[in-house]
């Protein structure tokens, strides 16, 4: 005859299941070590392990987990935090999803961790913010304050690093140089830019010029080459001459400095969240970077006519360096107004030259031929 307590308690309660029958998978929270156990379901969920109860969770304490499809994935709200159990055996799992009237319960702090990450997500988008309108308003105030001579110091170091950069191959033939220098000086003076600025061609097949911080001027051999006239020539130069004369170097080191101290304060290194921002900075930097072209284009425009020569030329040049831009998708992120449309705007300034070239033919041949050793014969 059955006792009727102990059919009770049968009823109460599941007796605990083996492993190989009902895999149950328990992580105790203060480790990563993943253990076999079994469950016993009386007033509250034991969890044994070779027989020895080594964790007891309440009904009303254990709370649904996210877990893959299939698996029943629990927590306990009084046992450790990253405590888990994980049951596949769906007759088990649904006898304890029964028994746990707060199953699906929101985890206490919920409402806080939500706080937490609206207060996140409101810090990220105030840096955003900063990234785009405070830190570039502070280059812009900032770069008229700092002396010409600390810029001048800040230029050497990175005129260093571009002669590590290309092995310091500096083309210097003696009559290319004379005219390069003559060409140089012109342009300076025409568009009353400090004399001390310095420019030198360097052996290199990239077709670009870069003016550096504190006036340095570097023209690649590759853009040289594909020059056609000295007029091209020249309103490149005079574009660099124009960044020079604006600080724009100055300006962006300021620039991408602050952000880059902004990133690394709150996320010490690139994460997603300064993936954001890093993102935001650069398509606005391409915009920052578009109007300071723009305003460097039209230091071109006023030199080439001061000169008596056209500025359509360099529109032409840029054009077949770069070649057509328009409808590749480039204009939202590209650092300069699209060639198209500068060819527009130097064409719509164009003059027939009233001033004789501003180098002899001999002269820009040299200029040409600055990159290749003399013949020593």
């Amino acid at each position: 005859m059955t006792d009727p307590a102990n059919s009770t308690q049968a009823d109460a309660s599941i007796e605990a299941v083996p492993p190989a029958r009902a895999p149950v998978t328990y992580l105790d929270g203060t480790s990563s070590r993943r253990r076999n156990v079994m469950l016993r379901l009386a007033d509250r969920c034991e969890i044994l392990q070779d027989d020895a109860v080594v964790a007891s969770w309440p009904y009303a304490d254990i709370r649904r987990a996210d877990g893959p499809s299939g698996i029943l994935r629990a927590m306990c709200v009084s046992a450790p935090v990253l405590a888990r159990l994980e049951i596949r055996d769906a007759t088990l799992a649904a006898e304890l999803e029964r028994r746990c009237p707060s199953l699906d319960a929101d985890l206490p702090g919920a409402k806080g961790v939500m706080s937490i990450v609206g207060w996140s997500v409101a810090a990220l988008v105030s840096i955003v913010l900063m990234v785009l309108f405070v830190v570039p308003f502070a280059a812009d105030r900032l770069t008229p304050l700092i002396p010409y001579s600390i810029e001048k110091r800040i230029g050497e170091v990175a005129d260093k690093q571009v002669n590590v950069v290309f092995d310091g191959k500096t083309c210097a033939s003696p009559d290319g140089t004379a005219a390069f220098a003559k060409l140089m000086d012109t342009l300076r003076r025409a568009g009353g830019v400090d004399v001390t600025a310095d420019a030198a061609v360097i052996s290199n097949d990239i077709a670009n010029a870069v003016a550096l911080p504190g006036g340095k001027i570097y023209v690649f051999e590759g853009l040289l080459a594909k020059a056609e006239s000295v007029d091209e020539l020249a309103g490149v130069l005079a574009h660099e001459l124009g960044h020079v004369k604006n600080r724009d170097g100055l300006r962006n080191l300021i620039y991408n400095g602050g952000t880059s101290f902004l990133i690394g304060l709150l996320f010490g290194d690139i994460t997603g969240s300064s993936a954001i921002i890093f993102t935001s900075r650069e398509l606005f930097q391409a915009s920052h970077s578009r109007e300071a072209e723009r305003n460097a284009d039209t230091t071109t425009i006023e030199v080439m006519r001061k000169l008596g020569r056209s500025p359509k030329p360099m529109g032409e040049f840029l054009l077949r360096v770069t070649g057509k831009e328009k409808g590749k998708g480039l204009a939202l992120i590209s650092s300069h107004p699209l060639s198209e449309d500068r060819l527009v705007r130097m064409s719509e300034q164009d003059i027939s030259p009233s001033a004789p070239p501003l180098l002899t033919a001999a002269e820009w041949a040299a200029l040409k031929s600055i990159c290749k050793t003399p013949d020593k014969s």
